[in-house]
C-alpha cells in the first residue's frame, strides 16, 4: 500500500501533511500491533515534533485517516503509534509492511502537563490500550528522572494477553527497587502463569502509598476506567487540580470542526485529548445521576 505525494498537498488545518516511512512492525497483542516509521524527507525530520500525549492524523490513501496518539519518546525517531484493529481504516493496517508508506498531520492536541508534577509523585494509571498515550510521559519522566520525586505507573487489562508492552512494562516492574519507577501490574482475567496482581486498576491505587498533597495524576483508558479512578483519587484526597486524563473519542478532523468527538461542550481533538478534573468534572457528575 503506498501514499502518494498529494497526501502533502492535500493536508488540512495548520499541520502539514507528511510522508512517512513504516520500518518496522511489533506485534503488541491479537488485535494490535506498533508501527514504527520514520520521514524519509530531512526537511519533515528537522520540524517534526511533539509533546507527550499529542496525538498525528495517520492517512492511507484509498482508506482513510485515523487519529493515533504518539507512544515513543518525544524528540527521537522512529515514531511509534499502537493501533488497535478496530475498524475500516484500523484494519487496514494489518496488511502494512516495513517499506509502506503513510499520511501523517500533526501534531495535535493539548498534551500532558508534565511540569505541574516536577518536584513531586507523578502518578500515571492506565487501563488496556490507554497505555498508548501515556507511555511518552513515561519515557520523558524516566529521562529527566531528578525532577520527580517518585514516578508510579498502575497498569491494568483484561488479561495477560491484552497487555501491551509486557516486555517493557516486567523490565520496569524489576526497576523498582533502584527507585527509578516503581510498577504496579494488573489482570482482569489471569492465567496460570500471571506473576503480578488480579482485579481492576484501582485496587492497585493502595499498594502505590499516594501522597495526595504530592501526587499529580495522569490517567487513560475506557471512560467508565478513567471516571472510577478519579472517585478513587478523590476518596485519597488528591486534589481536582491535580488529576488529568486523556481521551480517546472519535475524532475525524483534527480540529474541532465535524462534531465527532464532542465531549459536552468541548471537543477531543481541539480542547483535548488531555483535560483536567476542572474541564470534566460537571460531566462526570451528570453521569452518576
Amino acid at each position: 500500500m503506498t501514499v502518494i505525494s498529494e497526501a502533502r498537498r492535500s493536508g488540512r488545518g495548520v499541520a502539514p501533511a507528511r510522508i512517512a516511512v513504516v520500518e518496522g512492525i511489533v506485534q503488541e497483542t491479537p488485535d494490535t500491533a506498533t508501527y514504527w516509521m520514520s520521514f524519509p524527507d530531512p526537511r519533515d525530520r528537522d520540524e517534526y515534533w511533539f509533546r507527550p500525549g499529542q496525538f498525528n492524523m495517520l492517512y492511507l490513501f484509498g482508506v482513510g485517516e485515523v487519529p493515533i496518539s504518539v507512544s515513543s519518546a518525544p524528540h527521537c525517531f522512529p515514531l511509534g503509534h499502537t493501533i488497535r484493529w478496530t475498524g475500516r481504516v484500523t484494519d487496514a493496517f494489518a496488511a502494512l509492511k516495513p517499506g509502506d508508506e503513510v499520511g501523517v498531520r500533526g501534531p495535535f492536541g493539548r498534551p500532558w502537563p508534565v511540569s505541574l508534577a516536577h518536584d513531586g509523585d507523578l502518578l500515571v494509571v492506565a487501563g488496556g490500550l490507554g497505555l498508548a498515550p501515556v507511555r511518552s510521559v513515561i519515557y520523558r519522566a524516566i529521562a529527566r528522572r531528578e525532577r520527580f520525586e517518585r514516578i508510579i505507573l498502575l497498569v491494568g487489562a483484561r488479561g495477560p494477553e491484552h497487555m501491551l508492552y509486557r516486555r517493557e512494562l516486567e523490565t520496569w516492574v524489576g526497576w523498582e527497587s533502584d527507585a527509578m519507577i516503581e510498577t504496579h501490574l494488573t489482570v482482569d482475567v489471569p492465567d496460570d502463569s500471571w506473576p503480578y496482581s488480579e482485579g481492576v486498576v484501582t485496587e492497585l491505587l493502595d499498594r502505590a502509598r499516594i501522597r495526595p498533597e504530592r501526587t499529580t495524576a495522569f490517567v487513560c483508558g475506557p471512560e467508565i476506567m478513567m471516571h472510577a479512578v478519579d472517585l478513587a483519587l478523590d476518596d485519597r484526597g488528591v486534589p481536582g487540580s491535580s488529576r488529568y486524563y486523556s481521551f480517546e473519542r472519535n475524532m475525524h478532523c483534527a480540529e474541532g470542526l465535524c462534531g465527532h468527538c464532542q465531549l459536552g461542550p468541548k471537543f477531543v481533538c481541539a480542547d483535548g485529548p488531555v483535560f483536567g478534573y476542572e474541564d470534566i468534572a460537571d460531566l462526570w457528575k451528570v453521569s452518576e445521576l
